[in-house]
């Protein structure tokens, strides 16, 4: 049996929860699993209708976490455990069990100055697990500069679900919505400094003279977001900047399908950094190529000049650049073409392989 500790599960929506939920179904059909995941309060219709067993822990945050490895240390005694995955750091720091452990890594989580506590805390638990699973080459890096052991890393990039059928309702309504705007660039992420949404609002304006019913759709949330909507306003940009919160799966599937690229040109702000985007993927499945930052794991997702172009995000004429190279002579179309292709490595049903591959 595998146990899985994570603090992010669904019900709950978001990229964390997926790439959970991800991982355990999947696990579940090669081993038999149980997962300790965070009480919420809708989770028993959920939790009724998966083939594992999922154990919800309530309380304040810490005391939910002293509860989970209390009873992850007492099944590890009365089960034969084949080994402990963790989400976090954190989720496997309380445990005292012997059994083999493994922890994802992403990024941000992890980047604090070498010899800080916090620093002394990631590595007494990353350097006591049986493998460090990566999400990517930068973060694997990034694990092995804060002195993490590279020997115990593997890099293992996140899954994405094969796309559904697209619903002829919400093709027809995105349609209506946007008409004859054309070139169309989408994004679809929260609203916070590290994605960039403010340099690429400013490369549209630009971008404007050359493509005049240029459209920028903007889908998702965050603290970002009414100073974000303050620029377009400035910049007189409200006909070319489009926004969308709270829509449908199939709705927000329907805009990215028809856009022509996704634009994600991440920076590094502070400590957060972007250590995959596994929004690239999503939107290489619709044939979607995209621009992503070379600050962080994009490499992992977009290769360069084939299926996207990555560029320096903190510079304002590179995303400008980059985005009318692939608009001009449309060498879009190409690079989607070999986005989808290229999307196929990341279904679940590969990406589980490698898990398999340090698990057995």
């Amino acid at each position: 049996m595998y146990l899985i500790v994570t603090r992010a599960f669904p019900p709950e929506l978001g990229g964390m929860q997926s790439l959970m939920w991800g991982l355990a179904r999947e696990m579940s059909k090669n081993f038999l699993i149980k997962v300790f995941a965070d009480y919420q309060e809708n989770h028993k219709e959920f939790d009724e209708k998966v083939n594992f067993s999922i154990e919800r822990v309530g309380g304040f945050k810490f005391l939910r976490k002293i509860r989970k490895a209390q009873l992850i240390d007492e099944v590890s005694k009365e089960n034969k455990i084949n080994g402990i995955i963790g989400d976090h750091w954190k989720s496997l720091e309380l445990l005292k069990t012997n059994r083999k452990k493994y922890c994802l890594i992403h990024g941000k989580e992890i980047n604090h100055p070498k010899g800080s506590r916090l620093n002394n805390r990631i590595l007494k638990v990353l350097n006591n697990v049986e493998k460090v699973i990566a999400n990517s080459q930068y973060t694997k890096n990034l694990a092995i500069d804060i002195g993490v052991n590279k020997e115990k890393i593997t890099i293992i990039n996140p899954g994405i679900d094969s796309v559904k059928d697209l619903d002829k309702k919400s093709i027809n309504k995105v349609e209506s919505l946007l008409k004859i705007k054309t070139p169309r660039l989408i994004t679809v992420s929260r609203f916070d400094k590290r994605k960039n949404h403010e340099k690429v609002i400013m490369a549209i304006r630009n971008l404007k003279q050359i493509y005049p019913d240029i459209v920028y759709i903007c889908i998702g949330y965050g603290t970002e977001e009414e100073s974000i909507k303050r620029l377009v306003k400035e910049l007189g940009l409200e006909a070319q900047v489009m926004f969308f919160k709270d829509i449908s799966e199939n709705l927000k599937n329907a805009l990215i399908s028809k856009s022509n690229i996704f634009v994600m040109p991440s920076i590094k702000y502070k400590a957060s950094v972007e250590g995959f985007g596994i929004a690239y993927i999503e939107a290489a499945q619709f044939s979607v190529p995209s621009l992503g930052g070379k600050h962080g794991g994009a490499a992992d997702a977009i290769q360069h000049d084939k299926t996207g172009l990555i560029c320096d995000g903190d510079n304002l004429d590179e995303i400008y650049s980059s985005l009318n190279l692939m608009l001009e002579n449309k060498k879009f179309i190409e690079f989607g073409k070999n986005a989808k292709l290229n999307s196929d490595k990341f279904l679940w049903s590969n990406i589980i392989e490698n898990y398999k591959k340090i698990l057995v």
